[in-house]
């Protein structure tokens, strides 16, 4: 029988804190084969070009996505040279590649008992490995998936700030975002530092982040590579979709409320962005 990745205490912590809080977690995944440089250069051989992000590694805390400079390096080089290349990148939806596929879908489905009751089926199924020079900053950004972030070689610290703090994380910015006009990359002040929540991960442990939750990332001082599985829920279509109606709310020149929190549907204004996007469609 196949030992479980997630072992009983990480279900524990896991089922504390889903969807909405972030909190350390453990995995039993280290030294799989999938997941050493050499089969990750493999793997960016076989992505297409479109899944593959990667930049030098010392970049600042906030940056605009076009001032952020190109490689020098192939990214099969910086992937089995990242200890002295200084890069970092990223392999996006890895479940492109059938092996990664059964990889993502086993760990996913040993969270399902957590998962399920509270934001009902996985949807949108995605993983991504990143792999990261010495020291490498992933700039302050968001993701809008539910999201583990598995760590597999090195150490990094991930600062996390309140995705509802209007100041650090504005409304407007999150509905851009789901109308495709803003980037995840968000803007830095240095005064955000003090409501950040740094959480540091050795190899075999893990974070839980919570959709849309704005951070950063600190590597370590030795190379890293992590494992991100993540999810979409209805839930969380809910959530972006009444984003969005508000924006339209804004351009009637209203003041919408921001959509509830968890355990909170948003259906109504959900419905009403669907069915406005479908007449908008078809005029």
């Amino acid at each position: 029988m196949t030992t479980p990745i997630f072992p009983p205490e990480m279900h524990e912590a896991f089922a504390a804190c889903y969807p909405h809080e972030p909190a350390k977690l453990t995995h039993r995944l280290l030294g799989h084969p999938l997941l050493t440089l050499d089969a990750l250069a493999d793997l960016a051989a076989a992505l297409p070009a479109e899944s593959i992000e990667y930049n030098p590694g010392a970049l600042p805390i906030g940056i605009a996505p076009d001032a952020v400079p190109k490689a020098a390096i192939s990214v099969q080089e910086a992937i089995r040279e990242v200890d002295t290349a200084g890069c970092w990148v990223v392999l996006k939806r890895i479940e492109q590649v059938p092996a990664y596929a059964a990889l993502l879908h086993d760990l996913l489905g040993e969270l399902a008992e957590e998962v399920m009751p509270r934001t009902g089926p996985m949807l949108q199924m995605e993983a991504f490995v990143f792999v990261t020079a010495p020291g490498g900053v992933t700039p302050f950004h968001f993701d809008p998936e539910h999201n583990i972030l598995l760590q597999l070689r090195g150490s990094k610290t991930m600062t996390l700030f309140p995705h509802v703090d209007e100041h650090v994380f504005p409304d407007e910015a999150q509905e851009l975002f789901h109308l495709g006009q803003h980037h995840r990359n968000l803007s830095w002040q240095d005064e955000f530092a003090a409501y950040g929540k740094p959480i540091t991960i050795q190899p075999g442990e893990a974070i839980h982040v919570p959709v849309k939750t704005p951070h950063w990332v600190q590597n370590g001082p030795e190379p890293s590579i992590s494992l991100s599985i993540t999810w979409r829920s209805e839930w969380s279509y809910a959530e972006a979709d009444a984003r969005a109606f508000n924006h339209l709310l804004r351009g009637l020149g209203m003041n919408p409320a921001a959509p509830a929190a968890y355990p909170s549907r948003n259906m109504a204004k959900s419905l009403a962005w669907r069915a406005f996007r479908k007449v908008r469609k078809s005029a």
